[in-house]
């Protein structure tokens, strides 16, 4: 029996599924993330969300704010766990400087795509955007939607 295919890879912690649809996304980056014990046992379990997440570069540094990881109930008494901390992400100088410059010259923006694992390691996908204006996301809506009615019919003509 054929099991039912999932949206996310195994390795898929969260996605951030905004993203796409408020965001031109140009491209994509992969970034380590500094985690506290407690975060990435949360993150094991799944207990992670990105969607109203975005990267700030600071002093040097990119920081990963408005993510959310819930700790576990299980987490050690001894610490008090923030679930919407701001997080560093572990970048070569040379993406940071190359960074810095877009977001500040063009008016890029950098926002989580999604959380995933990577050789016992997690990472993010981060992503170059632009912003979309309301024509273009109901423009992108319209074309969703054409291209759906277009592969219900191509389905219908090719069982007659």
């Amino acid at each position: 029996m054929a099991r039912k295919q999932t949206k996310q890879a195994p390795n898929t912690i969260a996605r951030n599924k905004r993203a796409r649809f408020d965001y031109f996304i140009e491209e994509r980056l992969e970034a380590g993330l500094e985690l506290q014990g407690w975060e990435v046992k949360s993150l094991r379990a799944g207990k992670a969300q990105l969607t109203e997440s975005y990267v700030t570069l600071r002093d040097g540094q990119a920081w990963l704010l408005g993510s959310h990881i819930t700790p576990l109930p299980t987490a050690s008494t001894h610490i008090q766990p923030d679930p919407t901390r701001t997080r560093r992400l572990l970048l070569h100088r040379k993406e940071l400087d190359r960074l810095t410059g877009l977001v500040e010259r063009r008016g890029h923006t950098l926002i989580a795509l999604e959380l995933y694992w990577k050789r016992a390691r997690v990472k993010l996908a981060v992503g170059l955007a632009k912003g979309k204006k309301q024509h273009d996301k109901r423009a992108a809506e319209k074309d969703r939607d054409w291209e759906r009615t277009r592969s219900r019919l191509m389905k219908a003509s090719g069982r007659n």
